[in-house]
């Protein structure tokens, strides 16, 4: 049996973060990972938005992890060559009645800490994104877009000098807490740490079962989105957003040009039994038209093309609008630290993450 301080489970952006960060103070980490590969799931299908934070209830982890952890991204990226963007966001109103909830938004991102929020006119917004639609939008400078693939592969290549060890095609099986640890049997080996860390994504809830860790419920919720054709990318520089759903379920279907150029619309957001169902019943171009105008003058159908799809692992049923990270240790099982329900704006969060979960090892 292997002996080790801290197991992690689960190898995307949150997982390697932790693994990082407690590796960094000198414990020794492993992580698990179910597929071959690390980053396969939520950490790289999606936005790749870099999240200011002014969505999120003042005081909850959300705000917090989201402003902390986005000044350390745009950090990492720079010290260590993930390509990136500040581009700044527009979230657009289209007639006066939206007006206030552009202050409501600016207001709760101010208290969260957001820099540099303004209200800006139909001048503002043309100068940036001339072929914008809206009068009137919230300007976030401090948004911006990452390249979620190469952040993977850089929080994958520090976190190695650090000391983290992943074992990729490698679940967790079976696991039993013992007097001074957790023992984890997986396909090859059996591995004791005397901590394990739940960063499982969309399985998170299934995870902490096997852990003998408290009950909860993850609800997948996939997104959808549609590819511009190349002849209109230079339509868009950088991030246009609606308001977000009065429902509190998404941000919108928002336009969002990518650091290799390419011109994305989405996602759409709907609840789903299955954590692995990326395909079945896609919407069909034609439902991404509307919003798509509603944002942005000069698109047709014609200029869409089916993309990808992500699932974010959301915490809360379709019913609730909000829940928040779940990052504290079990109150079931002490040795276990859960990191999960790690939705928007997980990515922008996932430096701040890693360090809450390394102090809560410490």
């Amino acid at each position: 049996m292997t002996d080790i301080d801290v197991a992690v489970i689960g190898a995307g952006v949150t997982g390697l973060a932790a693994a990082r960060a407690i590796a960094r103070r000198g414990f020794s980490v492993c992580v698990l990972e179910r597929h071959p590969r690390p980053g396969q799931e939520t950490s790289t299908h999606n936005s790749g938005v870099i999240h200011a934070g002014i969505y999120y209830p003042p005081g909850s982890l959300k705000a917090r992890l989201c402003v902390e952890g986005c000044r350390l991204l745009y950090e990492f990226c720079a010290r260590y060559a993930v390509p990136h963007v500040k581009s700044g966001k527009l979230v657009v109103a289209h007639d006066d009645s939206e007006i206030h909830t552009l202050e409501t938004l600016q207001a709760n991102g101010t208290a969260n800490g957001v820099e540099g929020l303004e209200i800006v006119d139909r001048a503002f917004m043309t100068a940036r994104e001339p072929a914008v639609s809206g009068i009137a939008a919230l300007w976030s400078p401090e948004s911006g877009i990452v390249n979620a693939e190469e952040l993977v592969k850089a929080l994958l290549r520090t976190g190695a000098e650090a000391g983290v060890i992943v074992l990729p095609a490698t679940g967790a099986i079976e696991a039993e807490t013992v007097a001074d640890g957790i023992a984890i049997r997986t396909g090859r080996e059996s591995i004791h740490a005397r901590t394990v860390v739940n960063a499982a994504g969309l399985y998170a809830d299934d995870v902490s079962a096997t852990l003998g860790g408290e009950t909860f419920t993850i609800y997948p919720c996939r997104g959808e989105y549609v590819e511009v054709v190349p002849a209109k990318r230079s339509l868009v520089n950088g991030l246009i957003y609606p308001l977000p759903h009065a429902t509190g379920h998404g941000l919108g279907v928002h336009v969002v040009k990518t650091t290799g150029g390419q011109l994305w619309l989405g996602p759409t957001i709907r609840y789903q039994s299955r954590k692995d169902d990326y395909e079945n019943d896609r919407l069909p171009i034609e439902a991404f038209v509307e919003p798509a105008q509603r944002l942005l003058n000069g698109l047709t159908a014609a200029d869409l093309r089916l993309g990808g799809s992500g699932i974010r692992a959301k915490l809360h049923p379709p019913e609730r609008s909000f829940a928040d990270f779940l990052i504290r240790r079990d109150t079931r099982n002490p040795r276990v630290i859960q990191a999960a329900g790690i939705d928007s704006p997980g990515l922008t969060s996932c430096l701040a993450i890693g360090n809450e979960v390394a102090a809560l090892v410490e």
